[in-house]
């Protein structure tokens, strides 16, 4: 179903947090979601009060290094092993996302959308082309057209020309109850060379990218961010807030 009236999204950029924390942290999210959705499920009164609708939250992180494997990916495009993991000083996680291999480091953009999508629209295949419009938007901005590679989520560059197609957005989502969790990981300053050790996303043929790399010099992350939240805000048709300005925190 979608809902005409524009709902507000609570932001919160969460800086630099291993994987595991952000992880248990979208959880709390989302099953705080599911536990209200759940009540006015099963509850016999269908005018509860405001105040326990879902909400919807974005945040904004970077994690150290970390390779992460979507439930349908493979082992074999992990290329390292744990001692050379250790060297390299990057962990490994299995996720229940969607998709297979890919890195995420510092000078990377990891966007997690925590968002109800009954008040969006209820087709996963839409949310998604939706986040890639966030990230074709931004880049943009940047004088960089980018597109999608069919067959493919996420973002890239030249998709069309054979042989110069690489990668710059990575995605891969989880819903429960049109409920989402995961979302996307966008290389601005990212060091490129972390995605040799594995296949990212288990695509052979093609590269990866960054904003630096694509313009040649370091990118201020926070200009970025302010670009990604309010392009989110456009292509959603949502009112995003700083979740402690909703707080009075600052």
């Amino acid at each position: 179903m979608h809902l005409l009236f524009m709902q507000t999204i609570l932001f919160e950029d969460i800086g630099k947090v291993p994987y595991a924390e952000a992880w248990d942290y979208q959880e709390s999210l989302m099953q705080a979601n599911l536990k209200i959705k759940a009540k006015r499920f099963h509850s016999a009164d269908i005018t509860l009060q405001p105040e326990v609708n879902t909400q919807h939250h974005l945040l904004f992180c970077e994690h150290p290094h970390v390779y992460t494997l979507g439930k349908s990916g493979h082992m074999e495009n992990l290329l390292v092993n744990d001692s050379r993991m250790k060297e390299l000083d990057v962990t490994f996680y299995k996720t229940n996302r969607g998709g297979d291999i890919t890195y995420h480091g510092p000078g990377q953009i990891v966007g997690y959308p925590i968002l109800d999508l009954e008040h969006f629209e209820t087709d996963l295949g839409k949310y998604m082309r939706r986040l890639e419009e966030v990230i074709i938007r931004t880049l943009r901005h940047y004088n960089i057209e980018a597109g999608r590679l069919a067959g493919s989520t996420g973002v890239w560059l030249d998709s069309e020309i054979k042989g110069r197609a690489r990668k710059i957005c990575a995605m891969g989502v989880r819903c429960s109850r049109w409920v989402t969790m995961h979302g996307f990981a966008f290389n601005i300053n990212t060091d490129l060379r972390y995605f040799d050790y594995i296949v990212p996303c288990g695509i052979t043929d093609k590269s990866v990218t960054s904003l630096q790399k694509e313009l040649g010099k370091e990118i201020n992350m926070n200009e970025v961010k302010e670009i990604l939240w309010s392009e989110f805000g456009i292509v959603f048709e949502a009112n995003i807030i700083n979740s402690l300005q909703k707080e009075g925190i600052v």
